[in-house]
């Protein structure tokens, strides 16, 4: 249930934030909501290689701390039920997870990364008119444009005025009292179908200043159609020009030939830092383990609190030694392959030392001081501003 919940609330939260984003370039816009789903849930695969990780081992410190707290862990161990024994399920879970992990990273990620980006340059590249929001003066190319009373369901609006700059060839002027736009069912230009308008032509552009300036050519039609061109023949890059939208045999393969816009370097890094992350769920349960469980209940929180920093500092080391990496600075075996061992053997030594020993560890010991010291100076404080007393 912690693993569960903290997966939940995790990509909860990070949607949220990226949903607000999203809603704030497409809101009134046709078929905005739609939309805004689509490219989040294209996201979730993103966002749950980050938050998979994160919600195991948030949910083991809670788990075993939880059972440390109410003595369980001591029930079982005073029945002979070691903690190593009760770490197999979870170790088994964190194997689960990292193969989960691996799908998610080496295969989701990549497809979905790709189809979130086809969204984007679809939005990016539609014809104008489709995201007109009404009462409002828009830029199309050499044409402005304002609509009224616009109907999203059926493209159609009332009272349009369109102005289209010609440079030196004069300028056209465009009236009309109702409209509404064509799409193309075989993927062509859609097309502005107007009526009941009235066109103003120059055939150059005025001269105010001349003796006889330009005369405008004044016109009224029942119908017009005017094609409209950034949408139709325009189509998305095929997938695996960028290495991030590679699968994981892709990439091994493309160690000997990166694509048209990745390097060698860039290939290795983005390669190693999808198998650290995987791999670095398998050290997880070792390393939640030794900080939920403890003699001392009152410095518990304080060692949860210590073990969520270590985390956030160790993915952060990750994070920037693919940055160098992917910038050809140093290789990838130092800047996440050479942490990730660290942060392995860390976890090796303070398991077995909790799992197999009765010696006293000292990382406990340290953390215990250093809490009691915290909770010592906010003793202090509250006592010298009067918090907390009693009234």
């Amino acid at each position: 249930m912690p693993l569960a919940g903290a997966l939940v609330i995790g990509l909860l939260m990070l949607l949220a934030d990226r949903m607000v984003r999203l809603l704030d370039t497409t809101l009134g816009k046709k078929n905005s909501f739609s939309v805004v789903f689509e490219m989040l849930a294209y996201l979730v695969p993103h966002y749950l290689g980050t938050a998979l990780p994160a919600a195991l081992f948030l949910g083991l410190l809670l788990g075993f701390g939880k059972m440390s707290t109410n003595s369980e862990t001591d029930a079982f161990m005073a029945s002979g039920v070691g903690l190593n024994r009760m770490a197999r399920s979870v170790i088994v879970l964190g194997v689960l997870m990292s193969l989960v992990s691996m799908f998610v990273i080496g295969w989701l990620q990549p497809y979905a990364r790709y189809s979130y980006r086809s969204v984007v340059f679809d939005v990016q590249n539609v014809e104008v008119f489709y995201l007109a929001e009404e009462g409002v003066f828009m830029q199309s190319g050499d044409r402005t444009f304002i609509l009224d009373k616009l109907n999203r369901s059926t493209n159609a609006f009332q009272h349009a005025f369109i102005y289209q700059d010609k440079g030196a060839d004069g300028s056209e002027t465009v009236t009309a009292a109702k409209g509404s736009l064509v799409e193309n069912k075989q993927g062509g230009r859609p097309t502005l179908h107007l009526e009941d308008g009235h066109r103003l032509t120059f055939k150059a552009r005025p001269d105010v200043t001349a003796a006889e300036p330009e005369v405008g050519e004044a016109t009224e039609f029942a119908l017009a159609d005017t094609p409209l061109g950034r949408i139709s023949q325009k189509l998305f890059r095929p997938r695996g020009q960028d290495e991030r939208e590679l699968t994981l045999p892709e990439l091994f393969s493309a160690l000997s030939n990166p694509p048209p816009k990745a390097t060698f370097a860039n290939v290795s890094s983005e390669l190693s830092e999808r198998l650290v992350t995987a791999v670095s769920i398998l050290i997880l349960p070792f390393l939640a383990i030794p900080f939920a469980v403890g003699s001392r209940r009152s410095a518990r929180g304080f060692r949860t609190g210590v073990a969520l920093v270590l985390i956030v500092v160790y993915n952060e080391v990750i994070h920037q030694g693919a940055s160098l990496s992917n910038h050809g600075v140093a290789s990838p075996l130092v800047t996440m392959w050479l942490p990730c061992l660290l942060l392995a053997a860390f976890a090796a030594w303070r398991y077995a030392g909790t799992c197999f020993t009765l010696r006293s560890d000292p990382v406990s010991s340290v953390i215990d001081r250093v809490g009691d010291m915290f909770g010592t100076l906010r003793l202090a404080i509250t006592r010298r501003f009067g918090w907390g007393a009693a009234s």
